[in-house]
C-alpha cells in the first residue's frame, strides 16, 4: 500500500475515512476493553460503575476526543506537541498550552511500560491452550496458575520483549502500511470472535444456576446481567467514580495525545465531532459485550467477581477449557487478544515517535525501535514488581490523563481562535455543534476539575472531600 501524503503538511495521512475510523476504534478497543474494564467494574460494583462509565463517556469522553481531533487537524504538524504550540500560536495564547500535549504523550509512554507487561500476560497463555495446560482443571487450579505466572518474572519477560518489538515494528512501517494496515486485518476478526465468546458465555450462563446474596437462585447469566446493568446506587461514591473516569480516559485512549496525533493525519472530508461519537460509543459497546462475554462465566463458576486484573485471566480459560476444541477455541481468542492490544500498543507509542521525528528529523525506523528500548527499560520494572505495574497505572489514570484532558477542553473551549474551531467543526448541524461546545465548556471541565482533585486527595493523601 502507498502511504497517503497531504500535500499542504507533507507528512502522512489516512487513506481513507474508513481507514481513520479502523485505525482510531484499533486505538481504543484492546486491553482496556477486556481486561482493565471487566476487572474494574468487577471490583467497583458493576452496574454502580458502569452507570458511571457511561456517563463519563457521553459527557466528558466525547468532548475531549472531539477536542482533541480539532487540535490535531487544525495544525499542519505531525506532533501533538507541535499542533498544540502551534494552535496557541495562531490563536494569541501563551504556548506554554502544549502542557498539555507533553502530559498526555509522557501518559501514553507510561501506559505502554505496563500495557506490555498484560500483553506478555495474555501471549504467555496461547502455549498453553495449545498443550491443553488447562484442560481437566478446576476453577481453583486455573488460577493459582496465573499467580504462578506472574510471581516468576522470567516466564513473562521473553513474551513482554517479542510484544514491544512487534509493536516498534508496526509502528516503524508508517501511518498507512503500519497502523492503518494493522487496523483494517486485525479488528473485524476481533469483533466477530468477542461477539462469539459474548453468545457462548451467555448461553452457558442461562444453563447453569448461580446462588444470589438472599438464597435464591436464578441463571448465572441473569446474575451477571444483573450485575452488569442494575446499579447499586449505594455503591458510587469518589472511588467509583475516579476509576470511571479513569476507564474511560484508558479505554477511549483520551488525554494520552494519541487522539491528537491521530487527528493530525485526518483529511479534510471527515467530519471530527460525528466521528468522536462513533468511536467513543463503538469503544463502549465493545466493553460492554467483553463484559458479557467474561461475567456469566465468573458466576456460572462461583469464581470472585472482585478478583481485580486476575479476571481476565481465569475466567476465559474456565470456560474455554470446557468447550468442545476448548484448546484451538482459547488459543486463538488470545491470539485475536493481542490483535486488539497490538492496536492500541501502537497509538500508544506513535505520539512520542511522532514528537521524536519532528524534533530531530531522525528516520521513523529509528525513533520507533529507539523509544521502544526506553518502554522495554521501564516497563521491566512492571514484569519484575506488581507495585510499580500498580504505580504506573494509578499515576497515568488518576493524574496525567484527566489533567491532560482537562487542559485539551479548557484551550478548545475558551482559548482556541473561534475561526480555527468554525472551520474544524464545518459541515455538522448547529446543534450538535452548539451541544458538544457546551459540553467541552462548561460541563467536562467542571466534572473533570472535581473527580480529578477528589481522587488525588483520596489517593495521595487520604482525604475524602465529599465525607
Amino acid at each position: 500500500m502507498v502511504a497517503s501524503v497531504s500535500s499542504t503538511s507533507g507528512h502522512e495521512q489516512w487513506s481513507s475515512r474508513l481507514g481513520f475510523l479502523m485505525a482510531a476504534v484499533g486505538s481504543s478497543v484492546g486491553l482496556g476493553n477486556l481486561w482493565r474494564f471487566s476487572a474494574e467494574a468487577g471490583q467497583n460494583g458493576g452496574g454502580a460503575f458502569i452507570l458511571i462509565y457511561l456517563l463519563c463517556v457521553v459527557f466528558i469522553g466525547i468532548p475531549v476526543l472531539m477536542s482533541e481531533y480539532v487540535i490535531g487537524r487544525g495544525s499542519d504538524a505531525a506532533s501533538a506537541v507541535k499542533s498544540a504550540e502551534d494552535l496557541a500560536t495562531r490563536s494569541g495564547v501563551s504556548k506554554r498550552w502544549n502542557l498539555l500535549a507533553w502530559i498526555g504523550m509522557v501518559a501514553a509512554f507510561l501506559v505502554v511500560c505496563f500495557y506490555s507487561v498484560v500483553a506478555g500476560w495474555v501471549i504467555a497463555y496461547i502455549p498453553k491452550f495449545v498443550t491443553g495446560a488447562f484442560v481437566g482443571q478446576e476453577a481453583k487450579d486455573i488460577a493459582a496458575n496465573f499467580g504462578n505466572m506472574i510471581s516468576d518474572p522470567m516466564k513473562v519477560m521473553p513474551y513482554f520483549t517479542a510484544f514491544i518489538i512487534l509493536t516498534a515494528w508496526l509502528v516503524s512501517r508508517g501511518v498507512n502500511r503500519g497502523i492503518e494496515w494493522a487496523a483494517k486485518v486485525l479488528m473485524p476478526v476481533f469483533f466477530v470472535l468477542l461477539a462469539g465468546l459474548a453468545i457462548y458465555s451467555l448461553y452457558i450462563g442461562f444453563s447453569t444456576e448461580a446462588l444470589n446474596a438472599d438464597g435464591s437462585r436464578t441463571s448465572a447469566a441473569g446474575k451477571a446481567l444483573g450485575f452488569m446493568f442494575k446499579p447499586d446506587f449505594s455503591a458510587i461514591n469518589v472511588d467509583v467514580a475516579v476509576s470511571a473516569l479513569g476507564q474511560a480516559f484508558f479505554s477511549i485512549g483520551i488525554g494520552s495525545a494519541i487522539m491528537i496525533t491521530y487527528g493530525s493525519y485526518l483529511p479534510r472530508d471527515v467530519n471530527i465531532p460525528k466521528s468522536a461519537i462513533v468511536v467513543a460509543l463503538t469503544d463502549t459497546g465493545v466493553a460492554l459485550i467483553a463484559g458479557m462475554a467474561i461475567f456469566p462465566i465468573v458466576f456460572a463458576h462461583g469464581l470472585a467477581v472482585n478478583s481485580g486484573a486476575g479476571l481476565f485471566f481465569e475466567t476465559l480459560p474456565v470456560a474455554l477449557s470446557t468447550a468442545a476444541g476448548g484448546q484451538i477455541i482459547g488459543a486463538a481468542f488470545f491470539i485475536l487478544a493481542i490483535f486488539a492490544a497490538v492496536t492500541s500498543s501502537i497509538s500508544l507509542l506513535e505520539p512520542s515517535v511522532a514528537w521524536l521525528m519532528d524534533k530531530t528529523g531522525i528516520a521513523r525506523r529509528e525513533a520507533a525501535f529507539g523509544l521502544a528500548f526506553f518502554i522495554w527499560a521501564v516497563g521491566s520494572g512492571a514484569v519484575f514488581s506488581q507495585a510499580h505495574m500498580g504505580f504506573l497505572d494509578s499515576t497515568t489514570g488518576t493524574i496525567m490523563l484527566p489533567l491532560s484532558g482537562l487542559m485539551v477542553v479548557l484551550f478548545v473551549g475558551w482559548r482556541l481562535k473561534k475561526s480555527i474551531l468554525a472551520e474544524e467543526l464545518a459541515g455538522t448541524s448547529p446543534f450538535l455543534r452548539g451541544l458538544l461546545m457546551f459540553l467541552v465548556r462548561f460541563v467536562a471541565p467542571i466534572f473533570v476539575s472535581v473527580i480529578l482533585v477528589s481522587g488525588i486527595a483520596e489517593k495521595y493523601f487520604h482525604v475524602s472531600l465529599f465525607g
